[in-house]
């Protein structure tokens, strides 16, 4: 079994059960053994022994993925444990090594990136440290260790994914822009922000290394207008960027900017043109942008296919669903959304070409909110029937009763590959007449009983087609997000405050109206 323990894990696992002897053994253990106890310690959560471990650390890497991966002994993966405890441990346990008198130190890269967040932590005190506080933690001790007097040796280059808020702005800047010489270099690698002004994000992502930058998600409160993004792609530039997320309305022009008589849009032009020479990026988000008539506009002029296309709520037209029929990227796509399109009524032949020519390669599919009504059924089925390589499907907030739900899902058991699907309460469960699409408050007024033998005869039609390795779902919210989970207290702030800015801009300008 996979599980299986050798001799020289059990060993490793009793000597770091017992911290005090682990810690007073560490100066006579060989080298190549170190890896080995790091990762006893971490499963069994022995936090002061990976602290002593770190300090002492005798090898030219610590990578903290490849330690807790299932490559290293023994095979089970513990990179899904957000551990608080741990985690706090390395990085403490690198500002010991930093400080640590004697001989030089070995340690050249220290590799903090890797870690899955999840919704329940297996690790036995339950406790995560989110990526927002491991950043923070990070940048506090980056922060300390610049004040030490004493740490002249070569800088060890910490590599690390961050997430910046308000609320972790200010510590984040000063690590990542020392004054003066600094013991740990933070070099980033994926970067998320939210809660942050245009401003400060265009600072804190000059200081974040962005030659070396990967992902770029900037979500949810960051208010960017087409004038921001322009500014920061040309101004900043992301030569190995794979990943890019841009918030809501992103693609909106400037308040104080007046439309160009000849309809030409010089921003999005130049937008494009900034995409195109990031000769690495497959991954685009731009949900909740209004993009009609854009698209090949801002995906034409890209370089490399996208393999992750998220166009959520974008107002695509005619024009926009032929190019992304047409163009290079749909025979490379992976992930699509086009969640928010009435993809059956407006678009059926050009949604099937997209999905015919998508077919070899596409694994998730997400289409909230589209409209699709029991009419559209047969036609969704057909449209799916090619994509033999479809792992995920996403379908909450259509208007689709049982009986058309049951006609889908014994289609789907056809679908090799498939293992997860998302789909909407059946609008038998909902009272006579409840219009889509729904707010929050409609989604959660339906027949949970009605609903939930509903879910069971579904699960039954895949049994009895073999296909109990499909999971279904019906996750009225969304899905967990880890990131909005860990910082919700401080979005909340920050929506109040903007909520009673627009209040205070409001009744101004009624005083001035009277």
């Amino acid at each position: 079994a996979d599980t299986m323990r050798s001799l020289r894990f059990i060993s490793a696992e009793t000597l770091v059960s017992h911290p005090q002897v682990a810690q007073q053994s560490l100066d006579g253990v060989a080298y190549n053994l170190y890896p080995l106890l790091f990762k006893a310690s971490y499963l069994l959560e022995q936090a002061e022994v990976i602290r002593a471990l770190l300090e002492r650390w005798p090898l030219e890497e610590f990578r903290l993925s490849a330690l807790l991966g299932p490559r290293s002994e023994p095979p089970e993966d513990l990179r899904d444990r957000a551990c608080r405890a741990c985690l706090e441990a390395c990085v403490q346990g690198l500002a010991d090594h930093v400080l640590r008198a004697g001989g030089p130190r070995r340690l050249r890269v220290a590799d903090l990136t890797g870690i899955r967040d999840v919704q329940v932590q297996r690790c036995p005190c339950g406790r995560a440290l989110g990526r927002w506080g491991r950043t923070e933690l990070l940048a506090r001790i980056c922060c300390q260790l610049q004040a030490e007097p004493r740490v002249a040796q070569c800088p060890i280059q910490v590599l690390a994914d961050l997430f910046v808020t308000e609320g972790n702005f200010k510590v984040v800047a000063q690590a990542l822009g020392p004054a003066g010489p600094a013991p740990l270099r933070v070099h980033c690698l994926s970067f998320r922000a939210d809660s942050l002004g245009p401003s400060q994000l265009l600072h804190v992502l000059r200081l974040a290394g962005p030659a070396e930058l990967r992902r770029l998600e900037v979500v949810h409160n960051v208010r960017l207008h087409a004038g921001h993004v322009q500014q920061l792609l040309a101004q900043v530039g992301f030569p190995r960027l794979a990943s890019l997320t841009l918030p809501a309305k992103a693609f909106d022009a400037p308040p104080t900017r007046t439309p160009a008589p000849d309809g030409k849009d010089p921003l999005l032009t130049s937008i494009a043109w900034e995409l195109s020479q990031m000769t690495q990026l497959t991954e685009l988000s731009v949900a909740f942008s209004t993009l009609t008539g854009k698209v090949r506009k801002l995906l034409g002029p890209l370089r490399t296919p996208l393999r992750l296309l998220d166009l959520a709520n974008c107002s695509l037209n005619h024009a926009d669903m032929a190019f992304l029929a047409d163009c290079t990227h749909s025979t490379c796509l992976e992930v699509l959304d086009l969640s928010g399109h009435s993809l059956f009524s407006l678009f059926p032949s050009t949604f099937f070409r997209l999905l015919r020519r998508a077919a070899q390669t596409l694994r998730i599919l997400t289409l909230e909110e589209c409209r699709i009504e029991d009419s559209h059924v047969s036609m969704l089925i057909l449209a799916l029937s090619p994509c033999r390589e479809l792992c995920e499907l996403r379908f909450l907030g259509n208007p689709l009763s049982a009986r058309a739900l049951r006609h889908l899902f014994t289609a789907l058991c056809e679908l090799p590959k498939l293992r997860y699907v998302e789909f909407p309460v059946p609008k038998d469960c909902y009272p006579e007449g409840t219009a889509y699409p729904q707010d929050e408050l409609a989604m959660s007024k339906f027949d949970q009983q009605k609903y939930d033998v509903i879910a069971e005869d579904l699960r039954a039609v895949l049994l009895r087609a073999g296909r109990g390795d499909i999971q279904v779902c019906t996750p009225l919210f969304g899905s967990f997000d880890p990131d909005i989970q860990e910082t919700s207290n401080e979005l909340g702030a920050f929506l109040l405050q903007a909520f009673k800015t627009a209040l205070e801009n409001f009744s101004r300008a009624l005083e001035q109206m009277e």
